[in-house]
């Protein structure tokens, strides 16, 4: 009994937290008229040109704005992993003067909150020439590339202090570099966490919407989050049946990329570093 009860309690659960989602799929398929009319979750006349009139809504396609998230996503993806496992690397595994202070200061800049630094951001791109240049994705794409992301150095960090030091003696008895060291034995062993930090960071970066919409001005460029805001317009009139078609194609990448890294994300939370 207490089994079935707990049951019940996890899928009442589970409801209440796909209801908002099952509902943007019905709404994508009802038009205007039913969306003012109809609150339920099933549309009564299925409206399957949502779709075709929110992809060419505007005048660059719906495909572009897609085009810009993947490549701003992928980037990123690359720009942390690889920035942030070696910054944790030198932190976890290294041995210099002021590591332990640095590690703090890093740490502290969790505390702040992003939006604290949008302002000193933007005034520092901009003097460098970035914002509203050729390439508008630089300030998005850039610190990726510098482990300002502390969250997932300190992750990377955390999942390094699990491997065993004597791995890294034995290779140095065996006459390996430091870099050896990381190449053969630590980068294979955080395989894991790294796949935990692409992960989030590429939902994060996909579903971002402040910072591209503060970076981002011609519409050629907008990716599809900030895309979206523009179904309303400034007489207050909307689309909603597009947009949420739109929105329901912005959910797909996002699913078909947790769906497929979802055991080695598991795996990353569950390991301590070593197999077997």
């Amino acid at each position: 009994m207490r089994s079935r009860l707990r049951l019940l309690i996890l899928i009442v659960i589970l409801a209440i937290v796909l209801y908002p989602l099952v509902w943007m799929v019905g709404t994508s398929f009802k038009s205007p008229q039913e969306i003012a009319s109809n609150i339920g979750l099933i549309p009564r006349d299925l409206t399957p040109g949502n779709f075709a009139a929110g992809w060419q809504k505007f005048d660059v396609g719906f495909g572009r704005f897609f085009m810009n998230s993947a490549m701003v996503s992928a980037l990123t993806v690359v720009g942390n992993t690889a920035s942030c496992l070696l910054a944790a690397y030198a932190f976890g595994r290294l041995r210099f003067r002021g590591r332990k202070f640095w590690f703090a200061i890093m740490i502290a800049t969790l505390l702040l909150p992003g939006h604290v630094l949008i302002i000193p951001q933007y005034i520092l791109f901009r003097t460098l020439g970035w914002v509203g240049g050729d390439w508008p994705y630089l300030p998005l794409l850039v610190p990726q590339f510098l482990a300002t992301e502390a969250f997932f150095v300190f992750l990377i960090v955390q999942f390094m202090r699990g491997i065993p030091r004597e791995l890294d003696e034995a290779a140095k008895i065996d006459g390996a570099s430091p870099y050896a060291v990381f190449k053969h034995v630590i980068l294979p062993l955080s395989r894991p966490a790294l796949v935990t930090t692409a992960i989030f960071s590429f939902i994060w970066t996909w579903n971002d919407f402040f910072r591209q919409l503060v970076y981002l001005s011609e519409l050629q460029d907008y990716t599809a989050p900030v895309a979206l805001t523009l179904f309303i317009d400034s007489t207050s009139e909307s689309s909603v049946g597009p947009m949420f078609a739109m929105s329901l194609l912005s959910l797909i990448p996002v699913f078909m990329f947790f769906v497929a890294f979802q055991r080695m994300l598991v795996e990353g939370i569950n390991t301590s570093g070593l197999k077997g």
